[in-house]
């Protein structure tokens, strides 16, 4: 429970009436893009870089290099049309326009200095992996979003028989176990899904959602940490924000709340319309007995989102403390 320095009963009363809910982050509110890189004879090309440009309005570009197989992911994709582009020197650049979708992954691929573009490089047994690979997955994330998570568990683990470094589908098999509530087995998917991508920021995210949810702070905030680390080393974007605004959560439930506050001013800094953030920046406001900043900060997040799972508690303290 917060508490104010201010004596004021009818403030002490507010807080008292007020319920801090954290949401639990939605992993699949963004989507990625990833492919391969090879050259004319089908050789996979290390370090070639590949841009990722969103065409909607919005000024966002992503950069990341292949590894040594020639394979590139850029997770953390707000939805929308993209265009991306690799080159490699000497050998020119290729791009390509695609659409990312909530909790899919968009695919393509690139064939530099000669040879046919897109799924052209790969062999058939391979492109035929690749199809199957992507049908099995995506009927995994059509039962995830329809909330069949035992449904949705089995198909994820078909497609990791199909591709058994499949890092995507064990993050998606620990997502569907945190909501069933299986921590343990949520703990042990996205261990298996960074084993295979030692950087997968949404994974961390995961961990930490899981040692939050057990009350394992220090272990939460240590995941939650790797995960901003990770998102501001590969570009940021909403993989940075939701690192950032659960590291927030871990804190706040720990009781640092100075420490939380600070998580929570960083996410409206990377994007200023969170509203969650500015609600939680109020809270943290109202607990220093700052009445004048909590007010603008709830007040902001009425604006951004007056019918929000705290509307009804910004409304109720707002009076109060504009009195």
């Amino acid at each position: 429970m917060l508490r104010l320095t201010s004596g004021r009963a009818a403030i002490a009363l507010a807080i008292t009436l007020a319920v801090v809910v954290f949401a639990t982050p939605s992993y699949a509110q963004t989507g990625m893009v990833k492919g391969k890189v090879v050259d004319g004879a089908g050789k996979p090309l290390e370090k070639a870089k590949v841009a990722v440009e969103f065409k909607d309005g919005v000024n966002r570009r992503y950069e990341v290099s292949t590894n040594k197989k020639g394979e590139f992911i850029q997770i953390g994709l707000p939805p929308g049309g993209y265009k991306v582009t690799a080159s490699f020197k000497d050998l020119g650049e290729q791009s390509f326009d695609v659409r990312v979708r909530l909790g899919d992954a968009a695919e393509v691929n690139f064939m530099l200095g000669g040879g046919e573009a897109g799924k052209g490089g790969m062999s058939k047994e391979d492109a035929a992996k690749a199809a199957l690979l992507k049908t099995v997955f995506e009927a995994g994330v059509t039962l995830s979003k329809n909330g069949d998570y035992d449904g949705a568990i089995a198909k994820f683990m078909e497609a990791s028989t199909i591709v058994p470094t499949c890092f995507d589908c064990f993050y998606n098999i620990g997502y569907a176990y945190m909501q069933k509530k299986d921590f343990d087995q949520a703990e042990a998917s996205f261990n298996k899904a960074i084993e295979f991508k030692p950087n997968y920021v949404d994974a961390y995210n995961g961990l930490a959602t899981v040692y939050n949810a057990q009350k394992k702070f220090d272990k939460a905030a240590e995941m939650g940490a790797r995960a901003a680390e990770l998102a501001a080393a590969t570009g940021g974007g909403a993989g940075g924000v939701d690192a950032e605004y659960n590291q927030g959560v871990i804190l706040w439930n720990a009781g640092k709340i100075a420490e939380a506050k600070a998580h929570f001013e960083k996410v409206i800094f990377m994007k200023p319309d969170h509203a969650e953030a500015h609600y939680q920046v109020g809270m943290a406001n109202l607990n220093e007995g700052k009445l004048a900043d909590a007010a603008a900060m709830f007040e902001k997040y009425l604006e951004l989102a007056p019918n929000g799972q705290n509307a009804a508690t910004a409304k109720g303290i707002l009076p109060q403390i504009k009195k």
